[in-house]
């Protein structure tokens, strides 16, 4: 399990996280939402090891993870799909996955079947290149390669942004298949609340870097106050 602890994160002198406290589950989504510029990737580039906290602590699987860099992260079960996707655009389909082989012991640096069960239109188009993908198909390049770390966590920062609704559907797909396997933390960050509450099982909401609401799923569907933390 995840267990975030008064966390606080800054960028210099300005501070983008306040004692921000949550769980993640292994076997459940935990959402994270809020609108635009709350510190929502702020939390994801936190909890990944790409941004430093300030004070707080984060608890992976009982230990203190705070100081591990971020390939040490990887190495100890936590796979990131940040915002933009990060996609190697010269490189091939093939090659992309490939490059999560770097936090992975010899005997598992293969490209499982898997994923292409999961994501078919990456096997028809491993020997293109990433940058000729469409936004949709990257997404889903980026969210295999992460899958080939065998997560114990999985963390999806906007995986619907930009996104083509046929697309969007297989994600979702993909998700509620990981998370009824029961041996993966899921933490998804979202501002479309349809695609959130299809999945959640557990939410916070952050508004100006602090942590104003959160519940579980049949709170986030039916609760007005909700509603309005998220309205646009």
């Amino acid at each position: 399990m995840l267990e975030v602890k008064d966390l606080d994160v800054s960028y210099g002198a300005s501070q983008a996280l306040y004692e921000v406290s949550m769980k993640a589950e292994i076997g459940k989504v935990t959402c994270v939402l809020g609108r635009n510029g709350v510190g929502k990737t702020t939390l994801m580039k936190a909890l990944s090891g790409h941004m430093p906290a300030k004070n707080g602590e984060i608890v992976w699987l009982g230990d203190n993870i705070n100081k591990d860099a971020p390939y040490d992260r990887a190495k100890n079960g936590i796979a990131y799909v940040p915002q933009g996707r990060d996609i190697f655009s010269q490189l091939t389909v093939e090659e992309n996955l490939k490059t999560a082989f770097s936090s992975l012991k010899k005997k598992d640096r293969f490209i499982d079947e898997e994923v292409f069960e999961l994501f078919p239109v990456l096997k028809q188009m491993l020997h293109r290149r990433g940058g000729d993908l469409s936004g949709g198909q990257q997404q889903q390049l980026a969210i295999a390669r992460a899958l080939l770390l065998r997560p114990k966590m999985l963390i999806l920062d906007e995986p619907t942004e930009g996104i083509q609704p046929s697309i969007i559907k297989d994600i979702q797909r993909v998700i509620e298949l990981l998370r009824e396997r029961g041996n993966m933390a899921i933490v998804l960050v979202e501002q479309y609340l349809d695609f959130a509450t299809a999945l959640a099982d557990d939410y916070i909401i952050l508004e100006r870097g602090r942590v104003v609401a959160s519940g579980d799923k049949a709170h986030l569907n039916s609760s007005d106050d909700v509603q309005r933390l998220l309205a646009i």
